[in-house]
Formats: structure tokens, C-alpha cells, sequence
């Protein structure tokens, strides 16, 4: 008989901002500095500090950690970069510099010219409060650029085109026509703009 699968550690981040534990690791990885694990499980901390960043699964020298190393930053997973924009992240400079400069110059575009720590302290603000709580804000379904998340009744969907894409841990199930409607927006206000001046999410291939 096989021994029983471990039970996965909760680093995957869904759209929502919550970390919860999946067994799919999805596209991308991502930093929020070092957060301890108790039996698989984080504590209150979800985060040590306002660089949120989102990188790719293989480092730029071959360096792995392990998921949950002492003296380096924890891994978190996301399905896709779509995810992790809408959680709060932003394209990490050092591993991603192609994205991490797209990102910039398409954040200048809407609000003016910022080094990275002008660009997470304005993030952090706009993506969650003090007790730890997503931050949501409201538009009209039918303006929202694609690549954006937003709730259709409770769930939340990936826009593309004249669809919004509901999704799963494990991918994009269920498409249904994007609604001319105000509509709960789960991707922060300053990466809805980014979004909007040019700048174009890595998706996963059931997107």
C-alpha cells in the first residue's frame, strides 16, 4: 500500500487575496517576505512586507529554498499572473525584468513616473486593510480592460473579451457573456489602470 499523500502547505494565493492550501501549483511564484509555518499552516502574519511581487517559478541562478525555508523568502503560487495582479502583486524586477519594466511604463501612464518602493507603498493601500482584508472597489463591468478580476455572484471571473472566465485553483471553468452592470472589482484600482494603459498578464492556458 502507498503511504498517504502529504497534505499540501497553504501557500496558494487565489484572486481573492486569501492563501489557502492546493495541491496545483499553477504558472507563477511570488514574495511576500518570510512567513512561518505551523503543521502546514500559516499564522496570522500574510505578509512581512509592502514588496509583493510576483516571479517565475524557475531562479534566474537555479536557487531553490524549499517551500518553507528559515532564512528566505516563503514561496506562494498562483494560478496565473491575472491571479497574482489581483491579489496584489506586481512583476518582480529581478527575475522578470521584461515584465517588470512593461509594468512600469504602462504604470507611468496613468500615474506618472515611480521607482518600485513609490509603486508597493502606493499597492499596498489599494490592495488590502489593516485587519488583513481585501480590498474591493466598484465599476462598470463593460470598461474593465481584460485581464481583470471581478465577483459574478460570489465567484471570481477573468475578463477576456465579452466573456468573464470563472475560475477554479486548477484553471478556467464555466464562460459566461461579461455583464454591462456594476460589478465588485477584486484587482486593485492602480493595476486596473496599469492593466488599462497597455500592460498584458501571463494567463494560464485554459484561459
Amino acid at each position: 500500500m502507498c503511504p498517504p499523500r502529504p497534505s499540501p502547505l497553504q501557500n496558494r494565493v487565489l484572486p481573492t487575496g486569501e492563501i489557502v492550501a492546493e495541491r496545483a501549483r499553477g504558472m507563477f511564484t511570488g514574495n511576500r517576505g518570510i512567513l512561518p509555518f505551523t503543521d502546514g499552516r500559516l499564522g496570522t502574519s500574510k505578509w512581512k512586507h509592502q514588496h509583493w511581487i510576483i516571479c517565475d517559478l524557475t531562479h534566474p541562478k537555479g536557487r531553490y529554498h524549499g517551500p518553507m525555508p528559515a532564512r528566505a523568502w516563503t514561496p506562494l503560487f498562483f494560478l496565473d499572473e491575472a491571479v497574482g495582479l489581483a491579489a496584489g502583486h506586481r512583476p518582480c524586477a529581478y527575475c522578470r525584468p521584461d515584465a517588470y519594466r512593461a509594468f512600469k511604463a504602462a504604470w507611468a501612464e496613468t500615474h506618472g513616473q515611480m521607482g518600485h518602493l513609490q509603486m508597493d507603498r502606493l499597492m499596498h493601500k489599494t490592495r488590502v486593510t489593516r485587519d488583513r482584508q481585501q480590498i474591493q472597489h466598484k465599476a462598470n463591468c463593460a470598461n474593465l480592460p481584460d485581464g481583470t478580476f471581478v465577483l459574478l455572484d460570489g465567484q471570481p471571473h477573468l475578463l477576456l473579451g465579452g466573456h468573464a472566465r470563472k475560475f477554479t485553483p486548477q484553471g478556467y471553468s464555466s464562460s459566461i457573456t461579461r455583464p454591462n452592470a456594476m460589478v465588485e472589482v477584486l484587482t486593485p484600482a492602480p493595476t486596473v489602470a496599469t492593466i488599462g494603459a497597455g500592460y498584458r498578464p501571463k494567463l494560464h492556458p485554459s484561459a
